[in-house]
């Protein structure tokens, strides 16, 4: 059976009343996981990133994001909720903090979103976490990673870093509404082949249908889709994500698609799958639903690549001829206005470097900016 996770995200606003009420909607609707999302502003973005329309108006996006953040109290209480009723707890970091409160209170499974694939100071940070349980002889805590707006050889890095044991890997677009069209979903099989681990969907289309079932169709074995009690409400991801009753429909779909698969087999299975979704859909749309299985960025998230992902900014303007401290840089989404700096790989490269040029707050480090310590 598929593990099907409803993404609650900050649709709650932080009200812990409306919290409690998605994880009931959650459960009541056939999800068997809830997932939050543990924010500090300071965490993913730059004061100056820009701003963000939202339903209400025109807003700072690190302001909406500081509106989202909750105490590690409310998640604790959203965790013990979830284990209540009856469904796992899984929870995105986006930092350090986030990751550090989070693994205090011990989630079923650590959601690394898409654009914090390349945040290896946190990956090394959960992967350091992970190599102490094992040493202690300790159950390993679950990884679930997605992989909208990335690249192959991103996937392989944040893979190298995490291993194999007890790490998932989605598929996703990052792109909101992601076209169904574009989703290649054989990138479930294809994937699982590469990396040797089970895959799935994080799936940010519109449809409740077509890409979940479909990506069970291909081997997927994990689905995860935004819930909310109401597509009307702020949210920032409220706009493409299912109210209860498609929330439902989906659950319902998708272990429809388990049973033809698992009472015809693959190659039948997948043919009485296909033929049943063309008929709502049509036979063309299915087929490029299903995709060629070749990784690459899809059209819809091209132009997010280097700019949802992260890259190394700085957080103050700095003279030509200073030292750049720790605190001088940060890990962090660029988004919407600013430059896109050098990849968090090169982290330890820029702190204690010397700049050769004045630098702007906010903007991207590049490597022609200075001049790397020496060793």
């Amino acid at each position: 059976m598929s593990l099907i996770i409803a993404e609650i995200g900050t649709s709650h606003e932080g009200d812990e009343k409306k919290a409690f009420s998605l994880i009931d909607a959650s459960v009541d609707s056939g999800a068997d996981a809830v997932k939050f999302q543990w924010v500090y502003a300071d965490e993913i973005l730059h004061p100056l990133t820009g701003i963000v329309n939202l339903p209400g108006g025109q807003i700072s996006l690190y302001s909406r994001f500081r509106q989202l953040e909750c105490t590690p109290e409310f998640y604790k209480k959203m965790c013990d909720y979830a284990h209540k009723r009856g469904v796992k707890f899984i929870c995105s970091p986006f930092g350090l903090r986030s990751l550090r409160e989070l693994l205090e209170i011990n989630p079923d499974a650590v959601k690394i979103a898409s654009p914090e694939l390349n945040h290896f100071p946190m990956l090394n940070a959960l992967a350091e976490y992970r190599m102490n349980l094992i040493n202690q002889g300790k159950t390993l805590i679950p990884v679930i990673l997605s992989s909208g707006v990335s690249k192959l050889s991103d996937i392989e890095k944040a893979v190298s870093i995490l291993g194999k044991d007890d790490v998932s890997l989605l598929h996703c677009i990052t792109s909101y509404p992601a076209p169904e069209e574009e989703y290649n979903v054989s990138l479930d099989s294809s994937l699982k082949a590469i990396f040797g681990i089970e895959t799935g969907v994080s799936d940010h289309s519109l449809d409740p249908v077509l890409v979940p079932s479909l990506s069970v169709m291909c081997g997927g074995s994990i689905i995860e889709k935004h819930i909310t009690l109401s597509r009307e409400t702020m949210g920032l991801d409220d706009p493409v994500a299912l109210e209860p009753e498609q929330f439902a429909l989906m659950v319902h779909c998708v272990h429809q698609t388990e049973a033809v698969m698992n009472r015809y087999g693959v190659a039948e299975g997948r043919k009485a799958v296909i033929n049943q979704l063309s008929e709502s859909y049509g036979r063309e749309k299915v087929l490029a639903v299903i995709g060629d299985g070749i990784k690459k960025l899809a059209h819809a998230e091209e132009a997010n690549y280097g700019r949802t992902n992260r890259s190394i900014h700085y957080m103050r303007p700095i003279k030509a001829g200073e030292y750049v401290s720790a605190n001088d840089v940060a890990v962090l989404r660029t988004e919407k206005i600013l430059s896109p700096g050098i990849s968090p790989e090169f982290l330890d490269d820029v702190v204690g470097s010397i700049l050769v040029k004045d630098v702007e707050n906010g903007a991207g480090v590049q490597f022609l900016d200075f001049i790397k310590k020496s060793k």
